[in-house]
């Protein structure tokens, strides 16, 4: 185990190893500190980015935060490495990579041919020497494009994640919040419920009602529901109409153990979502949601802190060539992170190292009831990162998830948000909100048209389900 060490102030800090070098330079949060790893000061969290500045990038892979021996997602991080590709930055250390990162020279195409050479804790090391606004800089000039029915991740695109769950999984309240979202133009990353219940048949029953409004008016995205993914696989072979597989994933081999999967059961989803076809313009078939703080609510951290477990996560999901990759970043509660600050900047730092590490990145960007947050961090927080060149976001009725019981962004907030950056949704969806008569592009803008108190065919969807 290496030992690094700063000294500031007159005072020398010491860390024994990465994993305690990370937490200490890590940005405040309420998750470090309940598992113990964050920095004791404010002067020592400086004293260990001053550290790690200097720690060359290919500590990384002879140091594994985790011994190879005892997880299979390092095994996964070490095994797959692409040595050519992290060429050009091999002779690095974490400040000189931040300093080439923030250069023209790391540009678009750079950037994407970095990707497969760089390590979870590289890009979760670079990402404590940065403020927000560097944050935002480098993961814009990533672009990471996937489809299915719908391209994701286009320049000057925003796609959102309908989700109109319901508390008992009732198909006319379904019904209801799905009309409400598509009258407003969402539902081009993918329509998205989270099932009360995980038996087979009410998803099924879930699966069906969702590829039936999506045939019947030729909607050109993708259905998913939530369910676990050994639930999707039976019901795959049991012929349900399974668009997206979906799968909560964290970053250790335990912690992933604690929500029942390993990497062979999602090697198996995986070859089962694409033999099945579905997709029109892509085969990207997988779609996962991770958080911050998961591992260590399962006691599965192995003393890494939660930011640095987070971008591990993504080396899972990098392994499956996903068409949407979400971090629900406040959904875990105030326990790991405290308030709308510490939420800012996990979502920030989620958005930043899985761009770099090659995914569709997209967040719910979310609070509970009992953090200290409010609207107003939601919409600072989906500005940033619609500046930031996030792929998708989660989008509920009213912002209000009734059957989750959080706070989150709504249909209106991604209009916002498109109409003040220039956005627009996903190509082949914009065709369909014209050829539906809910584009509004007078101004130029692709924004929606208002049919309150006008007849229009997705009307039916409401009126039948009542009935």
């Amino acid at each position: 185990m290496s030992t690094y060490s700063a000294t500031l102030g007159g005072r020398t800090y010491t860390y024994d190893g990465l994993p305690a070098l990370l937490a200490a330079a890590s940005p405040e949060r309420s998750g470090d500190r309940l598992a113990g790893l964050a920095a004791e000061s404010a002067r020592a969290r400086v004293a260990a980015r001053w550290a790690l500045a200097e720690v060359p990038l290919t500590a990384f892979l002879a140091e594994p935060v985790i011994p190879y021996e005892v997880d299979d997602v390092t095994r996964l991080i070490v095994d797959t490495h692409d040595a050519l590709a992290f060429a050009p930055v091999a002779s690095m250390t974490v400040g000189e990579f931040r300093e080439w990162l923030l250069s023209p020279a790391a540009d678009t195409a750079a950037l994407t041919a970095l990707a497969p050479g760089l390590t979870p804790e590289t890009v979760a090391a670079v990402s404590k020497l940065m403020g927000n606004a560097d944050l935002v800089a480098v993961a814009r000039k990533v672009r990471v494009v996937t489809a299915f029915r719908s391209t994701i991740g286009l320049p000057g695109r925003l796609a959102t994640r309908l989700q109109p769950n319901h508390p008992t999984d009732d198909p006319a309240g379904v019904a209801a919040a799905l009309l409400d979202g598509l009258l407003l133009g969402s539902g081009d990353a993918v329509i998205g419920i989270n099932p009360a219940t995980d038996s087979p048949k009410a998803v099924r029953d879930l699966l069906e009602l969702l590829d039936g409004v999506i045939q019947r008016y030729a909607i050109p995205t993708q259905s998913c529901v939530l369910s676990h993914v050994t639930t999707t696989i039976d019901l795959m072979e049991r012929g349900a109409p399974v668009d997206l597989v979906f799968q909560s994933i964290a970053g250790t081999q335990a912690a992933n153990a604690s929500f029942g999967v390993t990497l062979a059961l999602l090697d198996e989803a995986y070859e089962a979502a694409r033999a099945l076809g579905r997709g029109t313009v892509g085969r990207n078939a997988l779609y996962f949601e991770t958080g911050q703080g998961s591992a260590l609510s399962a006691g599965a951290h192995h003393g890494v802190d939660q930011q640095t477990v987070e971008a591990r996560a993504y080396a899972v999901a990098r392994r499956y060539d996903p068409l949407l990759v979400n971090t629900v970043v406040g959904f875990i509660g105030p326990e790991y992170l405290y308030d709308g600050r510490e939420i800012l900047r996990a979502a920030l730092e989620d958005h930043f190292c899985g761009k770099l590490l090659g995914l569709p990145m997209g967040l719910d960007i979310c609070y509970t009831n009992h953090a200290d947050a409010d609207d107003d961090d939601i919409a600072t927080m989906l500005t940033m990162l619609g500046v930031a060149g996030a792929s998708f976001v989660i989008c509920t009725p009213g912002g209000d998830d009734i059957m989750l019981n959080y706070q989150s962004a709504s249909y209106h907030d991604a209009l916002y948000l498109r109409e003040v950056l220039g956005l627009r949704p996903a190509p082949e969806f914009e065709e369909w909100l014209a050829r539906i008569g809910l584009l509004d592009d007078a101004d130029g803008t692709g924004g929606v048209r208002d049919v309150t108190g006008k007849t229009h065919p997705l009307m039916a969807i409401g009126k039948e389900r009542a009935a």
